[in-house]
């Protein structure tokens, strides 16, 4: 069936996209100013074979000599490059199909690197963007807020982060007053990353649950929904579904954080990044592409990445050129997060965590790809074209119960 919100491209083999669209807009990029959070470094060290038995040995030792386990909570990695490198990177692949470009990296929850981009002449083709951690309820959301304007970004940021990092002020009252607020800007695009991402690791069920009603309660200010170019096929066409079912067009968010290009882009006919905003917000209207790479099996591609965050950068400055440099932890001896290089640890950590590294580098290799593509299941097999990717638009009754139809309008 046709969608009517958003026009969806799959590219099996590299193409010049001129003939479709003017620019080529790429979202959602991460850089060397985004902290990863490290809090599921447990769950899945338990899940893994071989790195459970380290783990637990390591987590025992650690735990007799502090006195506790080891506290993740506050612990982060940062991606390798810096914010010029990365809008390099995806400018180069949108020329190369023939496209001018635009492109908003999204840290999270600052928006330093867009920042340097702008500091010594305005660049229109990078907007100030960043991806906002959106605390809700039990859990949270990442909403790409794209386009802020180049003088009140600072303050406008620190609105959002007060809200994020200051639990007295969650409630959907403050919520809706900013979320309001930024609506007013006709400039801004606000797009709900990975919404179908069990991101806060509270189960399948209970965050489809959150996820409504996060959208029962502020899905009005939300503009587009997210392509998202490191979740699988299965996940994003049950996005798309969903986001037909409410009316709203999609967007698409790389999400990268190594050293590739996205594999998912925008197209438009405008020439600025206003323009497109336009096409988004008052037209309802998108499209998107899934670049060739897209098809590779996801997790080929996650390992991948990976391999590439773990890789020593030997041209890069001191402090940022070994994996352990871009690593920080707070061991609880009274000095707070530091990069792993900083604790003593030559190697780089603990036996179980190298072991852990070498296990991601190997799997991402060229080598395993054909492995991946074997185990990777029929549902997650990007279709050859549209024709043949059989969404089926869910009801909107059946979709969020006791959701208003003016609630996304």
């Amino acid at each position: 069936m046709n969608l009517r919100q958003t026009r969806l491209h799959i590219l099996r083999n590299a193409e010049n996209l001129a003939p479709k669209a003017k620019t080529g807009i790429s979202l959602h990029c991460h850089t060397e100013h985004s902290k990863e959070m490290l809090d599921f470094v447990p769950v899945y060290a338990e899940k893994m074979p071989i790195i459970a038995q380290f783990w637990h040995k390591e987590r025992e030792k650690y735990i007799q000599k502090e006195g506790r386990a080891p506290d993740f909570s506050n612990a982060y990695w940062s991606p390798p490059l810096t914010a010029t490198q990365v809008f390099e990177i995806e400018k180069t692949q949108i020329n190369q199909a023939g496209l001018d470009a635009i492109v908003s990296i999204t840290d999270h929850d600052s928006i330093d690197g867009n920042v340097k981009l702008n500091a010594d002449a305005e660049n229109p083709t990078a907007p100030i963007s960043l991806e906002w951690t959106v605390p809700f309820e039990y859990g949270y959301f990442h909403v790409g807020v794209h386009n802020l304007p180049k003088h009140g970004a600072v303050e406008l940021t620190k609105t959002l982060l007060d809200y994020t990092f200051t639990p007295e002020l969650h409630s959907n009252e403050r919520l809706r007053e900013i979320l309001a607020m930024l609506n007013e800007l006709p400039g801004v695009l606000m797009i709900l990353n990975h919404p179908l991402w069990d991101i806060e690791m509270v189960g399948k069920e209970r965050h489809e649950h959150l996820l409504k009603d996060f959208i029962r309660e502020h899905g009005r200010w939300i503009h587009a929904f997210e392509v998202n170019g490191f979740r699988s096929w299965s996940e994003n066409k049950a996005v798309i579904e969903m986001a037909e079912a409410l009316g709203i067009p999609m967007a698409t968010g790389g999400d990268r954080h190594g050293c590739r290009p996205n594999t998912v882009i925008n197209l438009s006919n405008g020439r600025t990044f206003e323009e497109f905003v336009e096409e988004i917000r008052v037209d309802k209207r998108s499209e998107v592409v899934l670049m060739p790479e897209y098809r590779y099996p996801l997790h080929s591609r996650q390992m991948q990445s990976f391999g590439e965050i773990l890789t020593h950068y030997p041209q890069f400055p001191e402090g940022r050129q070994r994996w352990f440099d871009r690593v920080f932890f707070d061991t609880g001896d009274g000095n707070g997060v530091r990069a792993l290089s900083s604790h003593g640890w030559r190697l780089g950590g603990p036996k179980w965590l190298r072991a852990a590294i070498w296990t991601l580098g190997f799997l991402g290799s060229p080598t395993m790809r054909p492995v991946f593509q074997l185990l990777r299941k029929s549902k997650d097999r990007v279709p050859t074209n549209v024709e043949k990717a059989k969404f089926e638009i869910p009801e909107l009754d059946d979709l969020l119960i006791g959701l208003q139809s003016d609630a996304v309008s």
